[in-house]
């Protein structure tokens, strides 16, 4: 199934089956896309949309099917050899080197070389001038591993820039950006189009999807369901299609009663973990209550991250107090934190979240292991009706406990990070971007999750750079800019003017898109 473009087909794929065992991820999908098109590749986590571009990426290979490059049936070896062909794809979860620069990673496995080797002052050169590209001030010598999450994701968009592809999958390519930098990213897709190169756009924000997509195919359990023109379909239809369900119920309600404070931060200095000369927390004070959600809002660099990892005890301050429940635990280290009842979900689940050679059953107890253990010995039917009550309360989706994490979507991986919190039975939850890169039926799930926690007198802070979620899912907004807290409002009556101004940007149609909510009009998106 799909819609005509105005140019030829470039890349398809004819009759695509992919099973993992028993599990069948697509189900006999046709897909193709035309030259100067862009194809929104729309569906709920597991829906099969990054299994279909890793097919015709040459990351993997179908069970049964073909893949055709300009009318020619093709197999790709490998990712180089697709990107030899033309085909390239910007991962999800970053594909990068930490421990390398950024020159060495844009170009790794495809060096430029001379007669006196690697070219080293070219590939600099060429790094160069695709991050000025993306308006983005990146040392390329610098380490990936330094970078934030955010400038990572740049840098694997530069990476696909120079490989000069003429079909470009970008999967959740705007995960980590801010709304300027998604504003620079579609200037650079519709200078690609227009060049005639065809671009696939996966991504969960649908407002994305409407602004920069030509087409908009729709995914659900493997099958192909849909394929129109984005002219011809709005919001409501795409969430209707791919997940059978109508997008009003993504925000719990929240109804929660405010008690004592849970946790009392004081005048809290934190230094930049990558550039100590830079201060990245800045005479930072907050209190949060039993039965509250404080949203913390802000672009990217404003300090989010490093408050709650701070909070967590991954960085020390250098000066402040953080008291838990009236005990300081300043100096506390992570695990003795966890232990009084503060514990973090971090936004990078896959770095810092999860343990990718363990099972679910074992990634959810990992830190509840002091609760679980009796002299010296884990309780095992006491962690297996532990890790069975946290996948019903987070309704996780999964064939057993016992398979491994990666068998999981990223929108339940991302559940299991927040039941392994749970499993600690905390008094504050931090969740750093608890939603980022998963679909509308898991974000309601998570946000349910949240309501009911701090119903039961849990205080929770979370980071997020979704403006939708900070002033729905919350029941107060905390506004950071530049490492200090800018605003503190009442997300029942703020405007998004109010958030914007606080944060010191604009609010343009395109900068919008990642604020603006994924379950409203995107007509009605400003205010």
């Amino acid at each position: 199934m799909t819609v005509r473009g105005s140019g030829p087909v470039v890349l398809a794929g004819r009759d695509i089956t992919k099973a993992f065992g028993a599990t069948h991820a697509l189900r006999g999908v046709d897909f193709e896309i035309h030259a100067g098109e862009v194809v929104a590749l729309i569906g709920e986590n597991g829906a099969g949309k990054s299994t279909l571009m890793k097919i015709l990426s040459g990351v993997q290979g179908p069970t049964s099917g073909t893949i055709e490059l300009r009318g020619e049936p093709v197999t790709f070896a490998d990712p180089t050899e697709a990107v030899a062909h033309g085909v390239a794809i910007i991962h999800q979860e970053l594909n990068l080197c930490p421990n390398l620069s950024v020159v060495d990673n844009i170009f790794l496995g495809r060096e430029i070389t001379g007669a006196r080797g690697v070219a080293k002052g070219e590939e600099r050169d060429v790094a160069r001038a695709a991050l000025a590209r993306l308006e983005e001030a990146i040392d390329p010598d610098a380490l990936v591993g330094d970078l934030r999450l955010g400038q990572q994701q740049l840098v694997e968009i530069a990476r696909a820039l120079v490989e000069d592809a003429r079909v470009l999958i970008m999967d959740e390519p705007t995960s980590a950006l801010s709304a300027s930098e998604v504003e620079v990213l579609f200037r650079i897709i519709r200078e690609l189009t227009a060049d005639g190169v065809a671009v696939v756009y996966i991504s969960h924000h649908m407002d994305e999807c409407l602004e920069i997509a030509d087409t908009a195919v729709v995914l659900r359990d493997g099958r192909m369901v849909a394929a129109r023109p984005m002219s011809e379909v709005d919001l409501p239809w795409i969430v209707r299609t791919m997940a059978g369900r109508d997008q009003s119920d993504l925000f719990a309600q929240i109804r929660t009663e405010i008690g004592d404070p849970v946790l009392q931060v004081d005048r809290l200095v934190v230094p930049d973990p990558a550039n100590p000369a830079r201060i990245a927390v800045d005479d930072v004070s907050l209190t949060v209550r039993e039965g509250e959600i404080v949203a913390v809002y802000g672009l990217m660099g404003a300090g989010r991250t490093e408050f709650l990892e701070t909070l967590a005890g991954r960085h020390r301050p250098a000066s402040g107090r953080i008291v838990l429940d009236g005990r300081d635990v300043t100096r506390a280290s992570i695990g003795e934190r966890i232990a009084e009842g503060m514990v973090l979900a971090p936004e990078d689940r896959q770095a810092d979240g999860l343990v990718r050679l363990m099972s679910v059953a074992r990634n959810m107890s990992l830190a509840a292991l002091r609760v679980l253990t009796r002299a010296g010995q884990v309780r095992r039917g006491q962690e297996a009706a532990e890790v069975a009550r946290g996948i019903a309360e987070v309704r996780i989706k999964t064939e057993s406990p016992q398979i491994g994490i990666t068998s999981l979507s990223g929108g339940n991986q991302q559940k299991v990070v927040i039941a392994k919190a749970l499993m600690t039975a905390p008094r504050m939850m931090l969740l750093d971007e608890p939603t980022r890169g998963i679909d509308i039926g898991a974000k309601s799930d998570i946000f349910s999750t949240m309501a009911r926690v701090a119903r039961s007198g849990v205080g929770i802070l979370f980071a997020t750079s979704e403006l939708s979620e900070a002033l729905n899912a919350s029941t107060r907004l905390v506004i950071m800019a530049r490492g200090r807290i800018a605003a503190d409002l009442d997300p029942r009556t703020a405007t998004r003017d109010q958030v914007m101004a606080a944060t010191g940007e604009q609010i343009t149609s395109a900068s919008d898109s990642t604020g603006s909510s994924d379950s409203s009009d995107p007509k009605d998106s400003q205010s």
